[in-house]
């Protein structure tokens, strides 16, 4: 039993992990942007210096800043990464890093500058070997033309020896190494990140999306990407904006674009792209314009885009995906190290997000709509809280370390060569750190995994953030779930329904399909033209099912069931079949039994007069013998009723066809009897000898012999068998015996017809003799009674179906049968038992010759 539970908890695991996400909520003072360019670039000299580094040269740095607090967050990363590892005496013993004041510009003041070859006066040349190692690292970004720019114009300059490394979103552009050979990109590009926003639609149930992404390489290779996904699982695009990258062309076309997101019955907008691009101006109008939707784009998209405060609705907001980073803890305490007076708690408040105790807060209101009402600036300093990162923050905190680690594996391969190369400087080029830095590959502090070989593909997990625009300039930002493509399918996406309800106030969002889902008995019926979500709902047809929802086909239930009324889900059909328990084919066992015990009576009281006259007088041998062929006529009716199998749907018709033929033929043969008794008045001895011998009995073995050479060959050529009937009765299954070869049960009940019309055709002959006991006009009277009832049976047989069709033959051989009882042999019965006085041979006689 233990090895069996240590089993399951160890096929759990991935979901077990998947389940602990830690909660983190981020506030932010909203800030107003400037329209144009949304995002300035920053430049960071990095180098490798020998001598020690104190904290007041962070401070003296850092006071030098003139820029607003917000582009400084990059500044505050960069020194307490610095500081970080010159704090560690395993990486970098007796050497310091150093960086050099930030500079901010703008796409277009930059291109400016490098027009006017204004640039190499910012940047320290690499002339000093005494003081740093012959190389420069520049931290560029978060913008990638700027990267481009600066590439460019280092490239120009020869006799800068410098590397690059980008902070910011990856840029397929930034990863042609022949382009740019000396451009080391922090972030990797985004695999899996169509992957987790489509797991995050279909938690929602979202099928019905629209899409703005920037009309450029970036933008088509994630719609790529997204489509690819989307076709897996049934999502549609309601539209696709490529928002073109040009500002010219795209307020051209500004209006149209608004008017399809406007007008789009998706609630559901996904958002790629450049923050510093187009898009972003047309975000900022889409939001000022009241465009009330649910974005969902990336971590970058993070920064404030609008100023207008917009009102708790737990059905709109923004979900951001961000790379997943372990916590990076500290942060704050050395940035207050620096100037306790500058960076106190409501700077840093405006700086960048911070995060607090959710738990605490959420155990003073039960959803984010009943705290937004204490959002103000104050009430937040007031609480626990720590400086988080930005994504571009990780980048450049890893970027630090990337240096760090290049530096010191350039130190062992000179210790390791001084003995080899006798004491030779070692080559400290940037070549050098280029051809290492691509090799890089380690565990930064916080957890990230870093590898600095572009050519590999990563697989990233992904925090999901939910942010809100609060009132008095207030941003939330909470996590609420967590995309591992490490786990498998079904288990990589995880969302934490109490954050997310703390948040929203709501576990449920505003759907977002193209067409209602169709329930259980409808199908999917799909327009000619139109997308795969987008479908109409039809009743599903007769007897046909469909038991979930969105089914593109119904299923026919299989012919022991039938649909119920909803028509979403099949019910077992009631096996009718005529049988003892019901009361019709109870009433007719009884009839049977009935008449085959008075049959049995009559046969008995027979036998016990059987020297009386009137039993002389009728063949006794041949009374018997149709008195026991008609007892048996009726006990055959009894293999009719019961569950049908293959042994008794034949034996009911072979069993009634010889039993009834030898009744037949009995009768034939007291009416051929009569016929030579009374009409040869003066016999010949050959003709006494027939009628005393009994050879005449052997005309119901010849007739006998005929009808069982016919069903010898029925059984042969095709048997009745079991046939089940499905498709008549809705509801209802009918089981009845199939006759088997048509002309086979024809011939044999054809033959029955033909030996009742040769036994009425002799009697009628015989029917005014001088017989006291009337034993022709009995006879005779007994077959058209016969005929009457096998004649009628024919059309009404064919016109019912079941149980029906099986009581109407049941009947038919009780009623036939009992026609021949009464009319042969009651009146004998009668004068037997009643009338003794006619029962003898003097009254015969007279009556004879009377």
């Amino acid at each position: 039993m233990f090895t069996l539970i240590l089993f399951y908890l160890l096929l759990n695991t991935p979901l077990l992990e998947m389940s602990f996400i830690p909660s983190r909520c981020f506030w932010r003072m909203k800030k107003e942007e400037k329209d144009g360019e949304l995002i300035e670039a920053c430049f960071f000299s990095l180098r490798a210096v020998q001598w020690s580094v104190e904290k007041d040269y962070f401070s003296n740095l850092l006071d030098t800043l003139t820029q607003s607090p917000n582009k400084s967050q990059f500044s505050l990363v960069l020194a307490f990464s610095v500081d970080e590892i010159n704090q560690n005496p395993d990486l970098l013993p007796n050497i310091s890093l150093v960086f050099e004041v930030p500079y901010f510009l703008s796409v277009s003041e930059l291109k400016h500058l490098i027009h006017a070859s204004g640039l190499h006066h910012l940047f320290p040349p690499n002339y000093d070997c005494i003081h740093a190692l012959n190389c420069t690292v520049f931290l560029t970004g978060p913008n990638w033309e700027a990267s481009v720019l600066f590439d460019t114009f280092m490239s120009s300059h020869e006799s800068q020896q410098a590397l690059q490394l980008t902070y910011g979103p990856f840029h397929p552009i930034l990863n042609d190494y022949e382009q740019f050979p000396c451009i080391h990109q922090m972030a990797h590009e985004d695999t899996s990140l169509a992957m987790a926003m489509i797991s995050f639609l279909l938690y929602f149930n979202w099928k019905w999306v629209g899409l703005a992404v920037s009309d450029n390489e970036q933008g088509t290779q994630f719609l790529s990407h997204l489509k690819r996904e989307m076709e897996k699982d049934t999502i549609c695009f309601a539209f696709v904006n490529m928002i073109p990258v040009n500002m010219v062309v795209y307020m051209s076309r500004a209006e149209v674009y608004y008017n399809q997101i406007m007008t789009s019955s998706t609630n559901v907008v996904i958002l790629y792209g450049d923050t510093d691009s187009t898009l972003a101006v047309g975000f900022r109008m889409w939001e000022s314009l009241g465009i009330q939707k649910t974005w969902v784009t990336t971590s970058q998209w993070d920064v404030p885009t609008s100023k207008r405060d917009f009102t708790l609705d737990s059905f709109h907001g923004t979900s951001a995906f961000a790379h997943h980073h372990g916590k990076i803890s500290g942060f704050k305490n050395f940035v207050q190290t620096l100037n306790p007076l500058k960076y106190s708690d409501k700077y840093l408040a405006r700086l960048k997000w911070m995060n607090f105790n959710c738990e605490a807060s959420a155990s003073n209101c039960k959803t984010m709509k009943n705290c937004s009402t204490n959002s103000s600036l104050e009430w937040l300093v007031a609480q626990t809280f720590d400086m988080a990162f930005s994504e571009s923050c990780y980048d450049i905190y890893n970027a630090a370390h990337v240096v760090a680690h290049v530096i010191h594996k350039m130190i062992l391969q000179h210790l390791e060569n001084q003995l080899i190369e006798n004491g030779k400087e070692y080559d400290y080029s940037c070549s050098k750190m280029h051809s290492l830095m691509r090799k890089t590959n380690f565990t930064s502090p916080n957890g990230d995994k870093v590898n600095m070989n572009q050519k590999e593909k990563f697989q990233k997990e992904y925090d999901i953030f939910y942010i809100w625009n609060l009132p008095q300039d207030f941003e939330l930002k909470v996590k609420i779930g967590k995309f591992s493509p490490h786990f498998t399918p079904g288990q990589q996406f995880h969302l934490s329904e109490d954050m997310f309800e703390w948040a929203t106030g709501s576990r449920q969002m505003l759907p977002s399909v193209c067409s209602a889902d169709c329930h259980p008995g409808f199908r999917k019926f799909r327009q000619e033209g139109m997308p795969v979500c987008c479908f109409i709902c039809i009743h599903c047809p007769e007897n046909e099912i469909s038991n979930g929802t969105n089914m593109d086909l119904c299923v026919k239930c299989p012919e022991d069931q039938y649909a119920n009324t909803e028509q979403n889900h099949c019910i077992h059909k009631a096996v009718i079949f005529l049988g003892f328990e019901d009361p019709l084919g109870m009433a007719l066992a009884i009839l049977a039994l009935c008449f085959s015990a008075f049959t049995a009576l009559i046969l008995g009281i027979f036998l016990k007069h059987n020297d009386t006259a009137i039993v002389k007088a009728n063949n006794r041998s041949l009374s018997y013998i149709l008195l026991m062929s008609l007892m048996f006529c009726f006990l055959c009716s009894l293999l009719f009723i019961g569950h049908p199998n293959s042994i008794s749907c034949i034996l009911q018709q072979i069993t009634f066809g010889i039993v009834f033929t030898v009744a037949i033929s009995t009768v034939l043969a007291k009416t051929i009897t009569v016929v030579l008794a009374f009409k040869i008045t003066t016999p010949a001895r050959r003709m006494r000898y027939i009628l005393v011998s009994g050879t005449l009995n052997y005309i119901i073995l010849l007739c006998t012999l005929i009808q069982i050479i016919l069903c010898s060959i029925w059984l042969g050529a095709s048997p009745p068998t079991v046939d089940i009937d499905a498709d008549s009765d809705h509801g209802h299954t009918i089981i009845v015996c199939h006759k088997g070869s048509v002309i086979a049960f024809y011939c044999v009940r054809g033959y029955l017809g033909c030996l009742a019309l040769g036994s009425f055709t002799v009697a009628f002959l015989a029917r005014n003799l001088a017989d006291t006991f009337k034993e022709a006009k009995f006879l005779t009277f007994s077959m058209p009674v016969l005929c009457t009832v096998w004649i009628t049976f024919l059309p009404v047989y064919h016109s019912t179906k079941g149980k029906f069709m099986v009581a109407l033959e049941i009947f038919c051989i009780s009623s036939s049968s009992a026609g021949m009882l009464g009319c042969i042999f009651v009146p004998k019965f009668y004068i037997i038992l009643l009338r003794p006085d006619k029962n003898c041979l003097q009254k015969i006689r007279e009556k004879s010759y009377s």
